[in-house]
């Protein structure tokens, strides 16, 4: 059996704010940082966050939220979609909240890496998260057609 480098087993390496800014930009994406040292980007005008938290930064959480705002009266719509979705797939965790008289819709992938993890699996975390929770807002632009469509108009306005 091979030895691996000092340090490595395997490839394994602790993750990091670093390592995600680096796959973000092995991946061409466009990202910022906010005062608080995390991550975000917008991708198709939906905000994203990616967090590195737990005890040890062990836990990358990769965080969107849908672009279209909602009244308060449409938190049971938006609860029957996010329900919906919750039922028939495994990613994106997503759920509708109250925030300032507006429903925020949001979706999240968590996943622990407590034992490390490669490069390639951290590039999967985030395709995995960017293109399932894509999925769900395409399919929450369809059910809340015309908020998605004054959303898109103030997101390309600005």
């Amino acid at each position: 059996m091979a030895e691996s480098e000092p340090g490595r087993r395997g490839g394994l390496e602790p993750l990091s704010k670093e390592r995600v800014a680096a796959a973000l930009d092995a991946r061409g994406s466009h990202y910022l940082e906010d005062e608080d040292g995390d991550l975000y980007g917008f991708w198709d005008g939906c905000l994203f966050y990616f967090f590195v938290m737990g005890r040890y930064n062990e836990i990358l959480q990769v965080r969107g939220t849908w672009w279209g705002r909602l009244s308060d009266d449409q938190y049971d719509a938006a609860l029957r979609a996010t329900n919906d979705w919750n039922l028939q797939k495994i990613w994106p965790k997503a759920y509708a909240r109250v925030d300032d008289g507006e429903v925020r819709i949001v979706a999240e992938v968590s996943v622990d890496y407590e034992h490390d993890l490669t490069d390639a699996q951290l590039g999967q975390h985030l395709n995995c998260a960017l293109g399932t929770t894509g999925n769900f807002f395409d399919q929450l632009n369809e059910t809340f057609a015309v908020e998605a469509a004054i959303a898109r108009a103030e997101f390309e306005r600005d």
